[in-house]
């Protein structure tokens, strides 16, 4: 494609000259002699770069920019001028000029300055058009109609213009991630930038290490000086995953970063400041932890300002099936593939299974169903679960301890059978599989076995 740039001024022997170098440089000159010519010639080239006077026959490069502006909010436009002052480029760059250059200009000046006004296009584009994916693609935490994410939406809602920690308790799995990234794009410092850490993926020098970064010489290996992931963080957001995992020496440096907003890299003898939101999340009971005197007390309170606790995906069974189709829409997107939909029985066989895994098993047991099947409906037959998971946690919490797998599985494929009026068919669908897994595995049970 040929690059096309626009020149709007009234003097031929200026025209002449730039349109000489511009057309060396390999670029399509199109010329306009004042405004309302350059108007009517814009509109029809639509160049990628505009270079204009200021002062024209028939008006200024003030009047002319809004009109040119509301033709291409993007095209890069440069005004040049023979009485250059601060008023004349603080008016033209706020009616839409990207850059202001007096004359007579350095042509090889001009040439610097078009291609860093095309390089500040592209980055507007590409910025743009990260906004629609993200836009497109984002996930909705908040999806369902239960009331149990329904009071979660207003309470977040309800705090997310604040800087107050917060910290989001449920269990693995459950979108606690999914919440923070939602806290951060509506809150305040949704254009600086988001960190995030799991505190339970490192050993305790190396999780110092990355959060607060080290001098030079600091320790063994320490050829040169690193930023933490606090300090990139400054002014957006660090979002703590597990913080339940914390080593406890380490935990009076985060007090003193919550408390002081300060804090020392490794190695270092000086005190740097800070300024990010924090938001944590654990799936452990953190009260039961400072009671044992595995996490500091001080930190809890400190971190608990705003308790946010994400219900668990069988406490919103009714949610099941608006997250099934949105996650089955977008992994149809990943995969290629259009319009997948879950049969009445997929939907029951997952409305029927427990999810210890929570949101994050629901995703990966549909992925496992679209990639094995080719049809464009999914069958409780295309669904696999580990049935040994299929026990609820109130039956896991002593009652099964000392039960192997396999004496699990069988005591509940008989009380889903016995739940099912012992009918096959109808049980296969509450757990999940095909009915001819289901007759082989009854093959091997035996009552009072």
């Amino acid at each position: 494609m040929s690059k096309r740039i626009l020149i709007i001024e009234d003097d031929r022997a200026i025209r002449f000259a730039l349109r000489d170098f511009l057309e060396g440089n390999g670029w399509v000159v199109t010329e306009a002699d004042g405004c309302a010519a350059g108007e009517r010639a814009f509109e029809l080239e639509r160049p990628m770069v505009v270079l204009t006077d200021y002062m024209l026959p028939d008006g200024n490069a003030v009047e002319l920019l809004p009109r040119l502006r509301a033709i291409s909010s993007t095209t890069p436009i440069i005004v040049l001028t023979g009485h250059g002052s601060v008023e004349l480029a603080v008016q033209a760059m706020r009616q839409g000029a990207d850059d202001f250059l007096t004359k007579p200009v350095s042509l090889t000046t001009l040439a610097v300055i078009i291609d860093r006004a095309l390089e500040r296009q592209r980055d507007r584009q590409r910025a743009m058009v990260r906004q629609v994916r993200q836009q497109r693609t984002a996930v909705d935490p908040f999806l369902g109609t239960s009331a149990a994410i329904r009071k979660l939406q207003d309470q977040a809602q309800r705090i997310v213009s604040t800087d107050r920690p917060v910290l989001l308790l449920g269990e693995t799995g459950s979108g606690k991630g999914v919440i923070t990234r939602w806290l951060h794009e509506n809150g305040p410092r949704r254009s600086e930038p988001f960190v995030d850490l799991n505190c339970a993926s490192l050993p305790r020098e190396l999780l110092e290490s990355e959060l607060f970064g080290f001098e030079r010489g600091a320790f063994t290996g320490a050829v040169a000086a690193k930023v933490g992931l606090l300090e990139m963080a400054n002014r957006g957001t660090l979002f703590l995953d597990e913080i339940g995992d914390m080593e406890l020496s380490l935990q009076p440096k985060l007090l003193k970063v919550l408390e002081d907003q300060t804090f020392r890299r490794v190695g270092a003898v000086k005190d740097r400041q800070v300024d990010a939101r924090l938001i944590a999340a654990t799936h452990q009971e953190l009260p039961t932890l400072v009671s044992e005197g595995k996490f500091r007390g001080d930190l809890y309170f400190r971190i608990s300002t705003i308790p946010l606790h994400v219900p668990p995906l069988r406490e919103r069974k009714e949610d099941i099936g608006e997250l099934a189709r949105r996650l089955l829409d977008r992994l149809a997107g990943e995969l290629g593939r259009q319009g997948i939909v879950l049969t009445d029985g997929a939907l029951e066989a997952l409305e029927a299974y427990p999810w210890p895994g929570n949101v994050r098993e629901l995703r990966n047991v549909l992925e496992r169903s679209v990639l094995l099947s080719a049809r464009d409906e999914i069958h409780p037959s295309d669904l696999s679960f580990d049935m040994a998971r299929t026990v609820t946690p109130a039956a896991t919490s002593g009652e099964t301890d000392h039960l192997t797998l396999d004496e699990v599985e069988r005591r509940h494929i008989i009380r889903v059978m016995e739940l099912s009026g012992g009918k096959v068919e109808v049980a296969a669908t509450k757990l999940g599989v095909p009915r001819s897994t289901l007759y082989q595995r009854l093959k091997t049970i035996r009552p009072g076995k």
